[in-house]
């Protein structure tokens, strides 16, 4: 069992979402999150430089600005993890900075508080 935890862009929520579920993974908790990667971005000035706007360019890398993002956690069955990650992958990847990252962690028990189940019968199945 492992919980998968994957940061990506506030507006692949619902294409994510709907992926995930027509990959047999429905169960999921998301929220909303700030944060940034490694590299330094403001997206006003990264959108300013792809339309060529000197100034925009000569102040990329020069704020701190945390970017809204959406923070998913699926907890499934060894054998769904990599539909999940390919899945997540798959919708989200632009090839461009901030499209994320998948988290893969081990996961000791889960618990269905209503009936007291423990493990892979509490999760999403194929």
């Amino acid at each position: 069992m492992k919980e998968v935890i994957a940061i990506i862009r506030m507006n692949m929520m619902n294409q994510t979402k709907r992926a995930l579920a027509d990959a047999g993974i429905s169960s999921m908790t998301a929220r909303e999150v700030l944060g940034r990667g490694k590299g330094i971005v403001d997206l006003d000035l990264l959108e300013g430089a792809e339309h060529g706007y000197e100034e925009a360019v000569s102040r990329l890398g020069q704020t701190d600005r945390l970017i809204p993002k959406r923070l998913i956690l699926v907890s499934l069955p060894d054998n769904l993890v990599d539909t999940a990650v390919q899945t997540i992958i798959r919708v989200n990847q632009t090839k461009k900075s901030g499209d994320g990252k998948i988290f893969v962690l081990p996961s000791i028990d889960t618990v269905r508080i209503r009936t007291g189940e423990h493990g892979d019968a509490v999760l999403d199945e194929l």
